[in-house]
Formats: C-alpha cells, structure tokens, sequence
C-alpha cells in the first residue's frame, strides 16, 4: 500500500514534469519570430509543396514559392534582430519595421503555394542561394505528416502566421512524448523513480532544445524516433529479447531513416543493445534451456536491421544509386574557398560552435547566449555522465545509450571536416543535430544528479528524491532565463523599454497581446504545478523508505514492464 501511493506520486510527478517539457516548447513557439528559426522558410514552403501535390523534386531542384517569398518580405526576414552577435552593415534592423498589420498579410493557398517546376537536371549551383528549397536532400516523411496536419487543422489555405503557428504546435506535440520516454528508458537502465524523473526535467536545462522543437523543423520527427528507439534499445539491454520488440525497434528506427540521415547512426546502439543484453530472455528453448547466445542476438539484430531498412533505409541506396552520394547536397555553394586556415582552427570553431548551438544560440544561430553559460552547461552534463558511468546503477545499460550522442557528436564533426578540408569553411555544425540523442544525455544526467546527491556518509539512497523538486526549480529558471534573453535578443532594441518589446511581440505574433498573457500565466501555473508534484513525490519517498526505491539497486526486468511505473 506504501508503495502503490509512492508509484501514483510519481506517476503523476512524471506526467506534470511531461507537460512542463512541452509547455517550455510551446513558449517558444509564439515567443520566436515567424521564420527566425533553422531553414523554417524551407520547411513551411516543402510541407506545403506537398499539401498541393507538387511532388518532391530532385535535390537542387525544388524552389521557393511566390507565396512564401511574399510572406519572407512581410515578416522582415532580410534584417538583423537587435541580440545579433554582430550587426551587418549591409542589412536593416528588425526593431525598426513596423509589424505588417494583420490583415495585409498573405493568404498562402492554391493560387500561390507551388513554385514554378525546374527542368529535370537543371544546374541550380550558381542560383540565389534563397531562392532554392534543399529539403528534398531529405526524405519527405516529416513533410508528408505536417502537409496532413496542414489540412488537418484547416491551415493549407491561411495566412502565413496562422501556418507558421500551426506548424510550429505540431513539433510541440511531436516532442511531447519525449520525457516520457527518456523516464522510461532511465527507470529500465537504472531500476529508480527518482533517476527517471531527474531524467525526464533534463529537456528544460536546455532552452535551446525547447526552441528548436517549438519551431517548423524535420529535427521533431528525429528526436522522437531517436528517444522511441533508445527506449526500445533500453528495453533489450535490460533483457528484452522478444522478436516483437526487435521488429518495433526496426521499425522506429527505420521511421527516422525515412527523415533524416542522422538516424543512421542509431544503428551502432541498436547492435550493442542486443550484444550486451542481460540474459532474461521471455521464451525459453525447447526442453527448458534459455536461448541468448550470439546466434539469437545476432538474429534479432539483423532483424530490426532489415525492417529498419525496408521502412527507410532504402532511401539511401536509392540516393546512391541514383544520385552517386547518400546525401545529395540541395543547396548550392554559398562561399568562396579560402587557404591558411589549420587544423586547430577547425577544431576551436568546431567545437565552440557545436557546443554553443547545443545550449543556445537562438534565432537563426545568431542570438548567442555567453561564453560562460555554454561551456558551465558542457562542462556539467560531461561530468554527470561521467560520474553515472563510473558510480550510478545500471552502467553497461547507460553506456549502450550514451552510444548515440557520442557516435552523433563524431557524424557532425567528420562531416565537417570534410566540408572544410574542400572550401575552409566550418559549415553544417549545428547543436540541434545532437538532439535525436538527447535520452542517452538525459539518462547520464538524471543518474550522475543522483550519486551526487548520495554520496555524503550516512545518507540513505532515498534521500536523493529531494533532488528532483531542486531540479525542476532549476531546469524552470534555466528555461526562463534563455526565453528572457531569447526576448530581448529578438524585441527589444537599444535603450528601449519592456512595454515598447512586448508591444512589438504582440504586433508580430499571430496571437493577440491578451492571448499571449495567458498563455505565459497558464505555462508558469504548470511549472508550480511540477515543482510542487516533485514535492510531494520525495515526501512519499522519505515516508515510506526503503521500499518506495528500492529498486534504484536493481535494474528492472524490461520484458514485463514499461519502465515509466
């Protein structure tokens, strides 16, 4: 009965630290300027390419739409934001356009989404570089799902805002499920409520990864499959072995292979988790033997390989087969070579600018958070996973899922030296591609906050379910605080006051000024609300101790339970 008030305490706890993920995204969804996030223009104008059945062109071949060059030029996308790290001279500044009024915006519908066809074969390199869509470099499954919501929610045919805004709710919903899931994971790996939930606050220590999934971006898509497959590889590590869910995890994986490139490199995780899988198989052998040798790992592996393959890696030999590349660049050259630049400079940008992208660099990567936050916030999630690696529970489990960063995090950088050792540009290092991996950093975090919190002489393990009220303090003044700069960076201008930015938020947004305030006191009711249901969570724990975690000693058995109870 102690435990069963215990496990509701934190059912609920984890279904409010859920909500308090995806409210932190949707802030950013109206507090971000139509079109100031990562290639939104791109992605709005192929969603409704396919919304109007024009098809997906060849890589390079696929241009901008009449009504989306309309809705650039209202929405003052060739000007600087007064946060910019560096203003050009060449360009206006945002703070000095006024809003286009609300009904002289464009209607974007049949008569003006479909840009004119290019030529099969077409050289498009030497083109305006914006005058060209590269979404179709990717596979269009995201851009099929946001065409179906388009009509969906009756915004196919409706003024820009109104779609930007609907687009931007759909990532939100597709990014809700992610906490659950990366609570899920870290429960199977490490057997504790309390580690799930510190895992599951992980997303609001970092605002970028609320901008990003509040924004029109394919990345939504990604880090749903990469936190679906994680938990699925969670569940095999942790003794798994079922043919179904080797064919479910296939079949994510094969999902984000129908997305985006960066899924491939889910597979190396997915064949550890099988090689490393504790030996609690659900079916035995004939005459009662258990089977998990190589043989049956090696099977269930190749299985989920060939059903990822069938549902989306034949994209990709598609590419090569037709293309000569797996990823046929869609954009054309944007830069002149350059010479004299060596390989630290290489290493210092790349790094630096992974990093910085990774915790905040808001806008269109160029409202940039200070040195200090960036390299604070690197240097303690490094040190968590570090210490759950060294000392938490379940450390093989954690380390097959910290796999995918790390293996992710090595894509970006190879890739970019690639690009650089051809033109001396540093190009394509962007954080937000670290974000399909972010339930193996959630899980080093949640477990690494938790040995910290125990390590003291004498405190019983329970004790650190007092982390997770203090943890979701911190992650909601962390979200804060970027959403607060991110603000200033895109409103407010020169020696301007507040009621003058929040004036020209609301003259931009497609929500009135009333709207807007509610929106944020409703979002800031749900933080009180899971700060407080964490409260309550580490009450029951220390009430009913050891029993309430127990387990955070014994990874559970993943064949007969979902990992979030």
């Amino acid at each position: 009965m102690q435990d069963d008030t215990a496990r509701a305490r934190y059912r609920f706890a984890l279904a409010l630290i859920t909500l308090l993920v995806a409210t932190s995204a949707a802030c950013w969804a109206v507090l971000t300027p139509a079109f100031r996030a990562p290639d939104e223009v791109q992605h709005l104008n192929s969603a409704l390419r396919l919304a109007y059945g024009g098809g997906w062109p060849a890589p390079g071949e696929a241009l901008v739409s009449p009504g989306i060059n309309a809705a650039r030029a209202e929405a003052a996308v060739d000007t600087d934001v007064p946060g910019r790290y560096l203003d050009r001279i060449d360009k206006g500044q945002y703070v000095d356009v006024p809003p286009t009024p609300d009904g002289e915006r464009t209607v974007i519908g049949p008569g003006n989404a479909l840009a004119h066809p290019v030529p099969p074969g077409t050289d498009t390199s030497t083109w305006d570089v914006e005058q060209i869509d590269q979404m179709t470099q990717h596979p269009p499954l995201y851009y099929a799902v946001a065409a179906g919501w388009l009509h969906l929610t009756g915004t196919a045919d409706a003024r820009w805002d109104h779609q930007v805004l609907a687009l931007r709710l759909l990532d939100v919903l597709l990014f809700a499920p992610v906490g659950l899931l990366m609570a899920g994971a870290t429960r199977l790996v490490t057997g504790s409520r309390t580690v799930a939930l510190l895992a599951a606050s992980f997303p609001v220590f970092l605002p970028q990864l609320g901008h990003i999934m509040g924004s029109i971006t394919n990345d939504a898509l990604v880090v749903l499959t990469g936190a679906g497959a994680a938990y699925l590889c969670a569940r095999v590590v942790t003794g798994d072995l079922r043919w179904r869910t080797a064919v479910i995890l296939g079949g994510v994986v094969g999902l984000g292979l129908l997305t985006k490139v960066m899924a491939a490199f889910t597979v190396p995780m997915v064949l550890a988790a099988f090689l490393l899988a504790v030996a609690r198989p659900p079916e035995p052998a004939p005459g009662g033997a258990a089977r998990t040798g190589l043989p049956r790992r090696l099977a269930l592996a190749g299985t989920a390989l060939a059903v990822a393959f069938a549902v989306g890696g034949w994209w990709w030999l598609r590419n090569l087969v037709e293309f000569g590349a797996v990823q046929p660049v869609g954009i054309p050259e944007r830069f002149e070579p350059v010479d004299g630049r060596g390989l630290w400079y290489f290493i210092s940008t790349t790094v630096r600018h992974l990093t910085w992208s990774f915790f905040g660099s808001f806008g269109l990567l160029d409202v940039r958070v200070p040195d200090v936050v960036f390299w604070t916030g690197a240097v303690v999630v490094a040190a968590l996973c570090f210490v759950a690696l060294s000392r938490g529970p379940g450390r093989r489990a954690l380390a097959v899922l910290l796999l995918q960063p790390a293996l992710l995090w090595c894509a970006v950088v190879v890739n970019a030296w690639s690009g650089f050792s051809e033109t001396g540009w540093v190009v394509a290092v962007q954080g937000r591609y670290m974000f399909g991996a972010v339930v193996g950093l959630a899980a080093g975090f949640g477990s690494g906050l938790l040995v910290l919190t125990t390590l003291r002489r004498g405190r019983l393990p329970q004790a650190g379910a007092w982390a997770v009220p203090w943890a979701l303090m911190g992650g909601t003044v962390a979200s804060v605080a970027g959403m607060a700069f991110a603000f200033g960076g895109f409103y407010r201008g020169p020696g301007e006051g507040l009621g003058t930015a929040l004036g020209r938020w609301a003259g931009w947004s497609p929500l009135t000024g009333a709207q807007l305030a509610v929106w944020f006191v409703l979002a800031s009711a749900v933080a009180l609300g899971a700060v407080a249901a964490g409260v309550r969570y580490a009450r029951s724990v220390s009430a009913v101790a050891p029993t309430a975690d127990a387990t955070a000693r014994k990874p559970t058995a993943a064949a007969g339970t979902t990992g979030s109870e």
